[in-house]
């Protein structure tokens, strides 16, 4: 517990600061072409008047998908850069997924608003969060009504049971809170766990461990190894987690997993596999996580752990 209670500040500072990575690459990531991802159906970022301050990453071609799943997303540092994960949120998409994040186009190719950089203030006290919970879940909100508003272009297109919620950082904590909606199917926590209770120095975010009490689908965890600063957290929160089946994935690349290399790299490949063996019972992919010797299990360098798996 002494060892949460002190990497708590500096956790959170994390956090906070996720999205200023990309800032630190502006010849790299921030110059990286968008998409199209390798699923069959090349996918595109997009904002639409009917959803305020969020980006939407869609097939491109809608009338070639059917039964699209949809993914919500918390953004790292609750940032408020809808764009700051890009190319992990394509890649998703390009595998039949509505993929929402809330904010503005703030990064890359496109982007149509500054993003302002969020550090602490001259006490070392965190500014409050950009985005919030209720922002990740006006998406979801927003895409069932699209499915059953006669004229959309996602009217009758999107499976209302294929429903997931993820987050990086602190949009992990987010994904977390929105995990309890009954329409949730499953949830991907990366980079993240909750702090030991009364050391939480986000403002604008309310998270404590009881609320890993009100998981009720499977959850994925994915770490960036003992070197991510959500290591402690996140590994706390896996070994408390026992009434829903759970999974968690270690990759030694650190707190910013590999969000910023083209197609989502790594992450995005096993986080597709986990929601297409959840969301639609892939057998394939659930190859990718169950049984002794999971394509996860015999990765070098990689491990992964397993509640209620196999």
């Amino acid at each position: 517990m002494s060892r949460h209670h002190i990497m708590g500040a500096a956790l959170g500072m994390a956090m906070m600061a996720a999205p200023l990575a990309a800032q630190d690459q502006p010849n790299s990531f921030d110059t990286m072409p968008n998409g199209p991802g390798t699923g069959p159906y090349p996918a595109v970022m997009t904002q639409d008047p009917a959803l305020p301050a969020h980006v939407i990453y869609r097939p491109a071609d809608l009338a070639k998908a059917k039964a699209l799943g949809v993914l919500v997303w918390g953004n790292g540092g609750c940032s408020a850069d809808g764009a700051s994960a890009r190319q992990h949120l394509i890649e998703i998409a390009s595998h039949g997924y509505v993929v929402i994040a809330p904010g503005d186009i703030m990064s890359g190719p496109g982007a149509t608003k500054k993003r302002e950089p969020r550090a602490p203030d001259k006490s070392g006290q965190l500014p409050p969060v950009a985005t919030t919970s209720a922002d990740v879940k006006a998406g979801l909100d927003w895409a069932l009504a699209e499915n059953a508003k006669a004229g959309s272009a996602l009217y009758g297109r999107i499976d209302d049971k294929a429903l997931a919620v993820a987050g990086h950082s602190c949009g992990g904590l987010q994904a977390l809170e929105v995990a309890p909606d009954p329409r949730i199917r499953t949830v991907l926590v990366h980079n993240s766990g909750v702090f030991t209770d009364g050391t939480n120095p986000i403002r604008g975010i309310t998270v404590n461990k009881a609320m890993l009490e009100k998981l009720h689908t499977p959850v994925l965890y994915v770490l960036g190894g003992p070197n991510d600063i959500a290591f402690p957290n996140g590994t706390d929160d896996f070994k408390r987690i026992d009434k829903v089946p759970a999974a968690l994935v270690q990759l030694p690349v650190g707190h910013g997993g590999t969000f910023r290399t083209l197609n989502g790299g790594a992450v995005a490949a096993l986080s597709v596999d986990w929601l297409e063996w959840q969301l639609r019972g892939d057998k394939t992919a659930a190859r990718s996580f169950t049984g002794s010797n999971c394509r996860l299990c015999v990765v070098p360098g990689w491990t992964i752990e397993k509640k209620g798996i196999d």
